[in-house]
């Protein structure tokens, strides 16, 4: 992290973004004045929660059952695993979140059609699911339009960026392109989004005037690249990866994390997922640049779950204590044993690539089980953690 300017003391602690509690959010965040709308009640969005829920597990069965043959599956859960998890369950966690920062009833159609979306595609109605998840990119997209319209700048430029991609995916789809010829824009969908939240804060910490500019430059080269992938999918991912290996490294330098990675409680386990998350999406870019789509193949599969499993669920691990409060009002106190189904994770991500990298399919496998094993960790720590009474107060996210 560079230094401060003006010689003011950066806080001692990373701020996470949108906590009910937490300081007044950045503007774009706020409602505007006079709008008269107030918070979605929490247990109105259960039901959008419940449609990523379904995701979630049909995604996680289907990913088992590609893992191991004799267990039967629904043919849609083998066949849509990716899509349920990137955009059915993390989609709709993402648009939630969102329509949270909005505090407009309208932006809650973005997580509500993605939500359906998943539930539809999980039920073997992939038409119908493929249009609808793709509407709730593009209703994402005027989420986005929404707050920039409040206040432009250009961390919700990158993230919106990201719901572009999404979008711009979804229509692909619907256009008959397979699967893996997407896999580069709803990377970028997941990496814009992470970029443009952690540039927001970095921000925040008084980030040096004209360091993101390299980051904006990278999350470009991103977009160009799942452009490219459109008509030359081998320089498209190429290029692409090139771009994530770029982002990782601005953000491992420049986020906030390489401070709170020093402090105690919450913002050191915040700070260490995403550190540990920057490593794997370099990772990812290395593999995409260095060996382009090569769908089916175990460099695809290494590169594919570094990316979605080593960096976007580290993140998921680390926000959960702040997503979860502001999304549903229940608080997630920050207790050591998050760190076993994280540690748990890593490790299975670190199995999974070393198998794809040498061939061996029963490290491949074994890898895969125990990432599943370790989201099944979170979730159980996670309800007992949020069941307890108290919770560790020490280095406690702000608010």
């Amino acid at each position: 992290m560079t230094a401060p300017s003006c010689g003011r003391r950066p806080p001692p602690q990373d701020v996470p973004a949108f906590e009910p509690s937490a300081p007044e959010p950045p503007a774009a965040a706020r409602p505007t004045p006079g709008s008269g709308v107030r918070a979605r009640p929490a247990l109105a969005r259960l039901p959008l929660l419940a449609g990523a829920a379904v995701a979630l597990l049909a995604g996680l069965y289907g990913g088992l059952a590609l893992l191991v043959a004799e267990i039967p599956a629904p043919v849609a859960f083998t066949e849509q695993h990716g899509p349920l998890m990137a955009l059915g369950f993390l989609g709709t966690l993402i648009s939630l979140e969102r329509a949270v920062a909005l505090r407009s009833r309208w932006g809650y159609a973005a997580p509500a059609l993605s939500a359906l979306g998943a539930v539809a595609l999980a039920a073997g109605a992939e038409q119908v699911g493929r249009l609808m998840l793709t509407a709730g990119g593009g209703w994402l997209v005027g989420v986005y339009a929404a707050l920039l319209g409040r206040r432009v700048s250009r961390e919700t430029l990158v993230q919106s960026g990201g719901a572009l991609a999404w979008y711009a995916g979804g229509l692909l789809w619907l256009g008959g392109r397979p699967v893996p010829d997407l896999v580069v824009w709803f990377a970028a969908f997941h990496v814009l989004t992470i970029a443009g939240e952690r540039l927001e804060l970095a921000h925040v910490a008084f980030l040096r005037r004209g360091a993101s500019d390299g980051l904006l430059a990278a999350c470009a080269v991103l977009g160009a690249g799942a452009l490219a992938s459109v008509w030359q999918p081998g320089a498209g991912t190429r290029i692409a990866g090139a771009a994530m290996t770029a982002v990782a490294a601005w953000l491992a330098w420049h986020d906030v994390a390489r401070r709170t990675v020093r402090g105690r409680g919450l913002p050191r386990y915040a700070a260490v997922c995403l550190l540990a998350g920057y490593g794997w999406l370099a990772a990812a870019g290395v593999l995409w640049a260095a060996g382009g789509p090569a769908a089916g193949s175990y460099l695809y599969d290494a590169a594919l779950h570094a990316l979605f499993l080593g960096f976007v669920m580290s993140m998921v691990f680390g926000h959960a204590p702040v997503i979860l409060p502001a999304v549903l009002r229940v608080r997630l106190p920050y207790r050591p044993v998050l760190y076993l189904p994280l540690t748990v994770l890593h490790a299975a991500v670190a199995v999974r690539v070393a198998g794809d990298l040498a061939g061996a399919g029963g490290m491949r496998t074994a890898g895969g089980v125990l990432a599943e094993v370790a989201l099944f960790m979170f979730a159980g720590c996670a309800v007992a953690v949020a069941r307890s009474r108290t919770g560790s107060s020490i280095g406690r996210w702000p608010g």
